[in-house]
């Protein structure tokens, strides 16, 4: 649909069903943060069901929940930069090159702080059981993060062989449809609802293997398949997608694990460190 979402949606407000109104009222109450919602905590906050939004949205001539969270982006205040401006760490073009740097170094504070108020120290232990125990673990993602799955397979792959990375997602299919219960997928998502990701998990839980799940919602639909869930920090906005913030706290999760993960058995891992580092060394010029 073309146009102001909020604009559109005041039109056709007296034609909403009940629970469209009811929706829609919420919407116009808290249109800042509902951007940053998953669809199920949208439908709690909001007291309707998740297939109530799903049709709502589809009345708008949306494709979905993603689509409409996006155009509620657009329909928002936003700086000339295309970010959202209800951030006090939102760049604009009249920032001076100091205040960008400072600004960017707030936010990657503000989810380093975020994340590790999220940290449970008993699921990280739970993680960390999995991953000692497993086969092979298979550091998976789609887009953005899979970048942040190869970072995690590139610090584990350090300690030890038994990490696994795949990009493709044709592939990481292929190869978790011949994977078994003695491996573990260490899966990274920050919305936690992608059509890729619910593919691999619905293979994954096919041949019950277990999943550790990183992510921002603990209510996503990805958080339905997983066995272990570890919340990070930073509210990503639509337009956003990719921030390097949302990434920071993702990389220090993945710092956490690795090093619990080598505390297991630390003569073992700090021998292996020790091999790949004299290995790389031969490397350096």
């Amino acid at each position: 649909m073309n146009g102001n979402i909020l604009e559109y949606i005041t039109e056709q407000y007296h034609s909403l069903t009940r629970s469209g109104k009811k929706l829609a009222d919420y919407i116009f109450t808290n249109t800042s943060n509902t951007q940053y919602l998953s669809i199920s905590t949208l439908a709690e906050n909001s007291g309707v069901s998740e297939a109530s939004i799903t049709r709502f949205c589809h009345s708008l001539g949306l494709s979905g929940y993603n689509d409409f969270k996006l155009a509620l982006a657009k329909a928002a205040y936003v700086t000339d930069l295309g970010d959202p401006s209800d951030s006090p760490e939102t760049i604009t073009s009249e920032d001076t090159v100091s205040s960008v740097f400072h600004k960017l170094h707030a936010s990657n504070v503000l989810s380093l702080n975020e994340t590790l108020e999220l940290l449970d120290e008993r699921d990280v232990s739970k993680a960390v059981d999995l991953l000692s125990c497993a086969d092979r673990i298979f550091c998976l993602g789609q887009g953005g993060s899979m970048v942040m799955a190869m970072e995690a397979w590139a610090r584990f792959s350090t300690a030890s062989s038994r990490f696994v990375h795949i990009s493709d997602s044709h592939m990481q299919a292929i190869n978790i449809a011949l994977a078994t219960s003695e491996d573990v997928i260490l899966f990274f998502s920050y919305s936690g609802s992608t059509k890729d990701m619910e593919d691999i998990m619905n293979i994954a839980q096919a041949r019950n293997i277990p999943i550790i799940l990183i992510t921002h919602f603990p209510k996503s639909r990805a958080a339905e398949f997983a066995d272990v869930i570890l919340l990070c920090g930073y509210n990503e906005s639509p337009l956003q997608s990719g921030s390097v913030a949302a990434k920071v706290g993702q990389l220090f999760l993945i710092e956490c694990l690795f090093y619990v993960f080598c505390k297991r058995n630390p003569e073992l891992f700090a021998a292996a460190r020790s091999s790949t580092a004299e290995a790389i060394t031969r490397k350096l010029l």
